[in-house]
């Protein structure tokens, strides 16, 4: 299958498997939930969960149970988003090409939003796949999705950016903290969609280990990709703000390694998560063509 078709597919089943997880429509933070998670999206967090599951499965689960599974990361994944554009964070009015959650359905409902689709994300993460035999399976996802998202990971990484942003934190604003930074905000999510791939399929630690490998790399690449689109890209092919990174002074890779310089780490941190998906896969397959598509990817 080629990588089109792939993430074609690992979209239709994730937007098919949030249709049946979202709570229905009908009251304001239901709306506000469904508005922001049905926003559209690459869906890659899920993608990357069934990427994974194919690649080292079976796993004897029903088809749609574990596309549930890999649901609940982009239920957590817009929490994250709809708190990042919040006017105490990041005070952003554009994502995905549609005004933010907080800008149409009001500050106070776009944060309960968030907090009930971080509280969906395991709900769903603790049920899926079914039944005793996976049970095993589902303590292990949801304390992987936990770390990750945690103090030591996608909340910690915000913090750490936080701080980092303004000329009036030079001692913070160094490559070292800014990797931290994109380990912890990014990598961590990216990491834990593919060791939950592993995880569903059942997949023998060592090769857990190798996915949650590939999946640190691919966060930095996946992140120094975006900090450049934010410098290159515009708004309408971008679907969100673009130059706000400059504006609010963020720590990024174009800060600190100018853009001739962020390009080149780009190409650099693609030859690790490649070779990652060499110890996985062989030859060339899906994981290297994800890779390239994360490095090269116009939005």
């Amino acid at each position: 299958m080629s990588l089109e078709a792939f993430l074609t597919s690992a979209k239709a089943e994730a937007e098919a498997a949030l249709e049946r997880v979202l709570p229905a429509p009908g009251d304001p933070l239901a709306d506000a939930m469904r508005y922001s998670t049905l926003a559209g999206g690459k869906r890659l967090r899920p993608a990357l969960a069934l990427a994974f599951h194919d690649v080292l499965g079976p796993s004897g689960a029903p088809r749609e149970e574990v596309a549930e599974s890999a649901a609940a990361l982009e239920l957590v994944h817009t929490y994250s988003l709809v708190h990042d554009d919040l006017p105490c964070m990041d005070d952003d009015a554009l994502r995905r090409g549609k005004p933010t959650c907080h800008v149409v359905h009001g500050e106070a409902t776009a944060l309960l939003a968030g907090d009930a689709l971080q509280s969906l994300g395991f709900e769903v993460l603790a049920s899926r796949p079914r039944g005793e035999a996976f049970a095993p399976r589902r303590a292990e996802a949801v304390l992987l999705l936990a770390r990750a998202i945690g103090a030591g990971g996608m909340a910690g990484g915000q913090a750490l950016d936080l701080a980092a942003s303004g000329h009036a934190h030079g001692e913070l604003r160094t490559a070292g903290r800014l990797k931290e930074i994109h380990e912890k905000k990014t990598g961590r999510l990216l990491s834990a969609a593919c060791e939950l791939g592993a995880v569903l399929a059942g997949a023998p630690a060592e090769s857990r280990r190798a996915a949650a490998e590939y999946g640190d790399a691919l966060g930095v690449l996946f992140q120094i990709a975006d900090d450049l689109l934010d410098v290159t890209a515009s708004a309408a092919v971008l679907g969100k703000s673009v130059g706000k990174d400059e504006a609010q002074e963020k720590l990024t890779y174009v800060s600190v390694y100018g853009l001739e310089g962020a390009v080149a780490e780009r190409e650099r941190a693609l030859a690790v998560t490649l070779e990652r998906a060499r110890a996985l896969e062989g030859e060339p397959g899906l994981l290297a063509a994800l890779a390239g598509y994360a490095a090269h990817r116009d939005r």
